[in-house]
Formats: structure tokens, sequence, C-alpha cells
């Protein structure tokens, strides 16, 4: 590490690379990072595409300097080889103008997703720069992973996982340990208020204030295990006939299951649930669509973190999920929610009576939840966890052994 002619270490110099237009999980987390990590100890950079939400959000924090830069076509968008080849030549200039801004700022690291443009980005300029690459993984390392990104994730000097879970899936598929770091995911905990008022959304629906009310709070596809979840619910509402069950989201169009949205609806007409079931569509009040609930829901399989579990937990509201992926990271189980067996629809539908017979039950959970969203899931927590990262990487050293459940 260089010194300064006072003998105190300069700030190292961070570039994140956000491809995104929109502003999904993967920018949110970066932009917490950018907020938290100590200025003192790091100077911090952004590239990403002028005139979208990501570059406002982006330039919005404190002390980052954010230069415009255009990434291109998505490697995994419907265009033709032609258009990509066109677009590529496009890029180029973009590419070397990039480059000339790491050389110009001296980064000594590149921070990148694991989206397909930014984590090839990410590897090339380190290439091309001598720069560090590190490639943070928010979804498991799977068989989505195209030749392209296999280069990269081979190149970089070091890949984090968001969940000790994903960082398995990396050293599963022989990736080196010593180059895979664990890093959880966070949330800002002040952003969510547990005494939020139940009743107007509550009044909004036509849900009376004393019925025992589920939330499912996802974008809508398959995996998210929103069918389990209504067939689990027909067993609750045998029991407890006053029960609903609120389904927050968009349908996720880019998740290979158009309909998927008519299909649910359907599948709540075929299990006689009629109005017990509020398809709500995509809502801006996130917060009081979790307060508006007595448990939150989500039997998403092998979910990689799940920030909606933190999320709910910071509203003080028990979850109820599954027991894989990294789910039993963030939930503990018995204490801070039930989690059941994947496909088990009988045990999640317990898991579900349990706790909405229980009041005091859930009242103890949501504490729990809460305190352990405000002692490990808070954005300074996550900024020294990577902080840690980065000073490994500098210093050339291996990963920590990843966390274990």
């Amino acid at each position: 590490m260089r010194v300064d002619e006072q003998g105190s270490r300069p700030p190292v110099r961070i570039l994140f690379l956000n491809s995104p237009e929109s502003f999904g999980a993967d920018t949110w987390i970066h932009g917490l990072l950018l907020r938290h990590l100590d200025r003192g100890r790091f100077e911090l950079h952004a590239a990403c595409p002028p005139d979208t939400k990501s570059f406002a959000a982006l330039s919005a924090i404190e002390g980052v300097r954010v230069r415009p830069t255009r990434f291109g076509p998505s490697l995994t968008s419907g265009a033709g080889r032609l258009e990509k080849i066109a677009e590529a030549a496009r890029l180029l200039p973009a590419m070397a103008g990039l480059a000339a801004y790491i050389r110009k700022h001296d980064i000594r690291i590149l921070h990148a997703s694991d989206r397909p443009r930014d984590a090839v980005a990410c590897a090339a300029l380190a290439r091309i720069t001598g720069a560090s690459a590190l490639i943070h993984l928010h979804v498991k390392c799977d068989d989505w992973i195209g030749g392209a990104v296999r280069w990269a994730f081979r190149r970089a000097d070091a890949l984090v996982g968001i969940s000790a879970f994903v960082s398995r899936s990396l050293t599963d598929r022989g990736y080196r340990a010593g180059r895979v770091h664990t890093v959880l995911n966070s949330i800002d905990p002040s952003q969510w208020d547990p005494d939020t008022d139940p009743a107007p959304v509550r009044r909004e629906l036509g849900i009376a204030q004393d019925a025992p009310v589920i939330s499912c709070i996802s974008r809508l596809f398959h995996w998210k295990g929103h069918r389990e979840l209504l067939r689990a619910f027909a067993k609750v509402r045998a029991a407890l006939p006053e029960a609903r069950l609120l389904l927050v989201g968009a349908e996720d169009v880019l998740a290979g299951t158009p309909h998927y949205t008519r299909e649910l609806e359907q599948l709540a007409a075929e299990l006689g649930l009629g109005q017990s079931v509020r398809f709500t569509g995509p809502r801006a009040d996130v917060a009081r669509m979790y307060a508006a609930g007595d448990v939150f829901a989500l039997p998403s399989f092998e979910e990689p973190f799940g920030l909606v579990f933190a999320e709910a937990m910071a509203m003080r509201r028990p979850v109820v999920a599954l027991d894989n992926g990294g789910t039993p990271e963030v939930v503990e189980h018995g204490r801070t929610g039930l989690l059941s067996p994947p496909a088990d629809v009988d045990a999640l539908a317990g898991n579900l009576l349990a706790l909405l017979r229980d009041p005091e039950r859930r009242a103890r959970m949501g504490a729990a939840g809460r305190a352990r969203v405000e002692a490990l899931f808070a954005p300074a927590r996550m900024a020294v966890d990577m902080s840690a990262v980065y000073e490994r990487v500098l210093r050339g050293e291996p990963a920590k052994p990843s966390l274990t459940r």
C-alpha cells in the first residue's frame, strides 16, 4: 500500500460499474455501499448510463463522482448478431474513454455486479488498466452463466456472494475458494417504520381491521412460490375463514412465464378463494403493505438472500418461508420466523396457521426480527465487511472461510 509524504495512506480509489438503466436490487445495494463506505479510506467513483434512474440516484450520494457511461446492449438481449456487432463497434470508444478515466484517477478496484455487461466490462477493463476486478454476485451461480460471464469470473480478483449460499454455489462450480468472499446484504432500517398504521390500507382493500392477514410482496414469477402459497392459504382459510392474503407486486415479464398473474388468479378461483385473496399489483407504498399484514410469507425456492425478509423483519412482522437457499441466513427459524421444507404445502400451511393464531408469538418474533436487522443487516456492517474484502484484494490475501448457517 502506498504512503504519502506525511506517512498516512491516501484513500483507495474504487469505481462501481452499473450498466442497468433501472434501479434494481443490485444497484440499490451498490448505493448503500457508496453511502456508507469510509470516505477517509476510500475515494468513490461510479459509472452508469446518463439520463437514467440509476444515474440520478447515484449522483445524489454525497462525495461520489459519477461518470456518464453507455455500456451498450444487454449481452442477453434479443438483438440480432449484426446489431450486436454494430453496437459493440460503437461501444469501443466508450470503453476506451472509461479505461482512460480509470488510469487518470488511479482507480485501484473495479466493483461490478454479476450482470453480464457489468461483469465482462469489469474483467476486461481490469486487464487493460491493471486495476483489480471484483464481481458482486446477487444470484446463485448456476446454468444461467454464459461463456462471456464465465470468462469474467475466471479473471476476477475477487468474487463476492451476498450470502454463504451464493458463495458456496461458486466454489461448487469450481471457482477457487481463496477468491470467493461473502458479504451479507443489508437494508436501511431507518426507512422502515414498524409503527406504520395498518388501518388505511385495510380500509382501502375492504379488509376487516381484525381479520388475520398474510402479506406477500414480490415480483410475480414461478420461482417465488406463489402457487404453493395459494395452495397453503386454501388450507389456512379452511381453518380460519376470515383470513386474507395480499399478493403485492408486478409480473416479471423477463422471467419467461408470460400471463403468470392470470394463472395465479385462475388457481385462486379453482381453490375457491374468492375475495379472500387480493392481487394489488405493484405498489409504491410498500411499507404500508407490510404493515397491513400480520405475517409475511414468501416460499421462494433457493432465494439468494431475500431483502424482502429483512424488510418484513424491520417492520416487526414474522416471516414464513422455506428452509433453503440463503433464507436461513436471514430468517432465524423459531425466533424471527418459521421455515418449512420445499414443496411441503402442509408444513407451510401449518406454519402460517401457527402464527395467525398466536398474536403474542407474532409480537415476540417481530421484535426479535427488528433487533436482528439492526444488529446484522444494517448498511454500516455491510460497508465494514466489504472494506475488509477490498483490503484483502489489495494485499493479495485469500478470502476468509465463507459464513455458515
